[in-house]
C-alpha cells in the first residue's frame, strides 16, 4: 500500500510547501534540518521559533524530539532531508516509544543528497519507503502526501490532532532562494527567546 502510495505521490516544489505550513503556524517551533530545509525555512519567512541546522546531518528530528518533550504544550516540526533521515533512521523508532503527541516530522524525498553533489540516495529508485519505514518503526501516523492539497490536510491534522505523526512529500530539486546567517550563538539565542527559554 505505501510503495503504491510512493509511487503515486506527485513531485512538488519543497520551497512551495515550506511556504504553506509557514502560513498555517503561529506559535509552533520548527526544527530545519541542515541544507535546502532550513534554507527554504528562512526564505518563507523568518519567525523566531524556528531553528536552523547548521552541519549536523540527521539531527533534526532527534532535537524536535528533544524539544516537543521539554514543551508538550507547544507543537513541534522537524523537517528533514531523505539523505539526512538515513543517518539517523534510529530515531524513529525512538520517536515512536517516547510518542510525544506534539511532534510531527515532515520528510523532503528529493532522493538524492543535494548539498553534497547530488549523488543519488537509496530512495531514488523508490526502493527505499521511508513512510513504511516509519510506520514500521511504531508511527502509524505516517502517510505519503500525494498533492499539495494532501500535504496542507496532513499538517492540518498534526496540528489538530495527538501524534507523533510523520509526513513523507517527494519534492523536486530545486536549489533554495536563499540562506539563513551562518552565526551558531545567534540563530540558538533567537530561537531560545521565541520559544521562551531566554529571558
Amino acid at each position: 500500500m505505501t510503495m503504491e502510495a510512493l509511487h503515486n505521490a506527485k513531485v512538488m516544489n519543497r520551497f512551495d510547501l515550506t511556504k504553506r505550513l509557514v502560513a498555517k503556524l503561529k506559535d509552533e517551533a520548527v526544527i530545519g534540518g541542515i541544507g535546502n530545509s532550513n534554507f527554504d525555512l528562512w526564505a518563507s519567512g523568518h519567525r523566531p521559533q524556528n531553528f536552523y541546522m547548521l552541519g549536523s546531518m540527521g539531527l533534526a528530528a532527534p532535537i524536535a524530539l528533544g524539544f516537543a518533550l521539554a514543551q508538550p504544550q507547544r507543537r513541534v516540526f522537524a523537517l528533514e532531508g531523505d539523505g539526512s533521515l538515513l543517518m539517523q533512521l534510529g530515531c524513529l523508532s525512538t520517536i515512536a516509544t517516547r510518542a510525544p503527541r506534539n511532534l510531527c516530522v515532515i520528510l523532503w524525498d528529493n532522493g538524492v543528497y543535494q548539498i553534497t553533489g547530488s549523488q543519488p540516495t537509496p530512495a531514488a529508485t523508490a526502493r527505499t519507503d521511508f513512510v513504511a519505514i516509519a510506520r514500521a518503526s511504531g508511527l502509524s501516523q505516517s502517510h505519503w502526501a500525494a498533492d499539495e492539497a494532501e500535504f496542507e490536510s496532513l499538517v492540518d491534522a498534526s496540528l489538530a490532532g495527538e501524534g507523533p505523526f510523520f509526513i513523507g512529500v517527494r519534492v523536486d530539486s530545486q536549489p533554495a532562494v536563499a540562506q539563513p546567517e551562518r552565526d551558531p550563538s545567534r540563530i540558538r539565542d533567537s530561537f531560545m527567546r521565541g520559544v521562551g527559554s531566554k529571558g
